[in-house]
């Protein structure tokens, strides 16, 4: 198991993109939660799951839902060993 957190950049708040980032995760399993940033540009996750499933998520990411616009992903491998249970939106 892997944990990464993720900085999204680009049109993804008003579009819906924490609750898509949420059902894909849970597709693929992983655990962590999503959240909107201050910066209205920009969506933070903390993603765990498979090496397998945290790359799947990564690429769709750069995709995201019908109106939004991916500009830049940036991710930070966490070593805290915090376990998450669940996914959620913040």
């Amino acid at each position: 198991m892997i944990t990464y957190k993720l900085h999204i950049y680009g049109k993804v708040q008003g579009v819906w993109y924490r609750k898509w980032f949420h059902d894909e995760a849970m597709r693929l399993n992983i655990h962590g939660y999503v959240k909107n940033s201050k910066n209205y540009n920009k969506v933070e996750a903390v993603i765990q799951g498979e090496i397998e499933s945290i790359n799947k998520i990564i690429k769709l990411s750069t995709i995201g839902p019908p109106n939004s616009s991916v500009i830049k992903i940036t991710k930070i491998l966490i070593n805290d060993n915090i376990i998450y249970n669940d996914f959620e939106i913040i």
